[in-house]
């Protein structure tokens, strides 16, 4: 019997990626978006379903839930929704840092919330999100989205303690750079003139074609999604893409202090 993935995030990037990648491997997939009328492939797609959800309504989630529940047993939830919010932090609005929040942090743990009681009862699932290298190591000019990254590594490493008990593992996919329109479809930008020397430092040295040359494409994070889903053991942290593992490893051998000194060279030249 084929089981089924629910997925957030759904009309571009790593979650369309996986969504196609599940549904060649007889996965039944629910492929959710905020706006599903623009969508042509994935609903035409064999085993795809598509749902609209925008996970900062909990209205919405709630209800979307009930409608995927409604259709069988969802053995995976990839919470995958989210975006960035770059720049300097005093710069940023009320209104920016709490739609960060509500994306990044408290939808997934809305859609969290909304498959745990079935899974629960049932004794199985999967609870896998995507976090990011920013949720391991930090940047300058990525503190809120580090926040967020950061959080939901700790939060998926407590979770699985008390979830274990029922059969449910939880687990997060960390990619370093993936090669989509992230950087101009889900990358806000905040603004704040006294840094702005700094800040074209450190962008220069994101977009360098010499770093961005060892990202990922999606289709690559896509095969790791399902490595992670696919692993029997509890490990939770599951680093993805070459450019992530090599910087996750630097901070480990070098330690954080001596890591830091290190972004800060390479981003802001000192």
């Amino acid at each position: 019997m084929s089981k089924t993935i629910f997925i957030t995030g759904s009309s571009t990037g790593l979650g369309r990626a996986s969504a196609l990648l599940f549904a060649r491997n007889g996965w039944k997939v629910i492929a959710t978006m905020r706006d599903p009328s623009k969508e042509t492939e994935l609903a035409a797609t064999p085993n795809v379903t598509v749902m609209a959800l925008d996970v900062t309504n909990p209205a919405q989630i709630a209800e979307t839930a009930a409608k995927a529940l409604a259709l069988g047993p969802v053995d995976v939830l990839f919470n995958n929704a989210g975006y960035g919010l770059a720049g300097p932090f005093e710069g940023a609005t009320d209104a920016q840092l709490t739609r960060q929040l509500d994306t990044n942090l408290l939808g997934v743990m809305r859609c969290t919330q909304a498959f745990l009681p079935a899974m629960r009862e049932r004794g199985s699932g999967t609870i896998l999100t995507t976090t990011s290298i920013g949720g391991l190591v930090t940047f300058p000019f990525n503190s809120v989205y580090h926040a967020t990254k950061w959080a939901l590594e700790g939060w998926s490493e407590s979770l699985a303690y008390e979830l274990a008990p029922f059969g449910i593992k939880v687990k997060t996919v960390a990619p370093g750079g993936i090669s989509t329109d992230f950087a101009s479809r889900s990358l806000v930008m905040t603004q704040h003139a006294a840094y702005a020397g700094a800040m074209a430092k450190t962008f220069a040295a994101f977009m360098d074609p010499e770093r961005r040359k060892f990202g990922s494409t999606a289709e690559q994070i896509a095969d790791a999604v399902l490595e992670a889903v696919n692993d029997p053991s509890d490990r939770v942290t599951h680093v993805a893409g070459a450019d992530a593992k090599e910087t996750y490893g630097q901070r480990l051998a070098a330690g954080v202090e001596a890591f830091r000194a290190g972004i800060r060279q390479r981003f802001l030249g000192g």
